[in-house]
């Protein structure tokens, strides 16, 4: 019992027993629920994001500048998750439900793995940013369900929160840090694209006002009368 108050004195493991406290309380339909939105359920509502992110991004004037922020979503969540490799294995920090047994683990499987940083979280937080920049309305919505990541990460008994910190920590670094160089790139790459048969990826095709029908119509004239045939008299057609 001593040992556990000592755990508890410590804000990070206080939160986290709080929070994963409501686990065990909850019924059990709703930590399926939590634990599913948290391993899955979020990570998809983020691909969904970044797939209208790309829809409006071609519509807009500027659609290969905003398709090439679009791009930089995905591709800064991989190098996030690159530089958290090295800082997982140099931390090394166990699951927390390993050095405090009390925890409700709402999840299987994550025994043996690195607690520091979270991984989830690292990834909704880089969604979340890197669509913040194209387009703030929907960059809002990815910062709420990055939010929303941290806790159920927690609620499920499988991260600390300064894990969950770090996640956003390191994301945020990379999306920003990187995100000058990944645009010198990526922007020339996908006005490059909008001059081949790729173009419909970049950029949405806008009728001009020639290819309307009404125009069509306006630039054709009158239609011509038919040519009158001058016939012969009867009188010539006897003779």
């Amino acid at each position: 019992m001593s040992t556990l108050l000592a755990d508890t004195s410590n804000p990070d493991v206080s939160l986290l027993y709080t929070i994963n406290g409501w686990a065990k309380v909850a019924p059990g339909w709703f930590d399926h629920l939590v634990s599913w939105t948290g391993e899955y359920g979020i990570l998809i509502g983020l691909l969904l994001l970044c797939l209208v992110g790309w829809l409006q991004a071609r519509r807009r004037p500027d659609a290969p500048v905003a398709v090439a922020g679009v791009l930089w979503a995905p591709i800064s969540v991989g190098l996030a998750e690159l530089a958290n490799l090295p800082i997982a294995a140099i931390v090394a920090r166990p699951r927390p439900f390993v050095d405090h047994p009390g925890l409700d683990v709402l999840v299987a499987g994550k025994a043996g793995t690195h607690s520091f940083v979270s991984d989830h979280s690292t990834i909704s937080m880089a969604f979340a940013v890197a669509l913040f920049l194209v387009n703030r309305r929907l960059g809002a919505i990815a910062g709420g369900l990055a939010l929303l990541q941290g806790f159920c990460r927690m609620f499920m008994g499988v991260h600390y929160p300064t894990d969950v910190l770090g996640g956003y920590a390191l994301a945020a670094a990379v999306v920003l840090l990187l995100a000058p160089i990944a645009m010198a790139v990526l922007v020339p790459f996908c006005h490059a694209v909008t001059r081949t048969a790729a173009a419909p990826l970049i950029t949405a095709q806008r009728p001009g006002p020639a290819d309307s029908g009404g125009s069509r119509r306006r630039r054709r004239g009158p239609a011509a009368p038919p040519a009158r045939t001058e016939r012969a008299p009867e009188s010539d057609l006897a003779a």
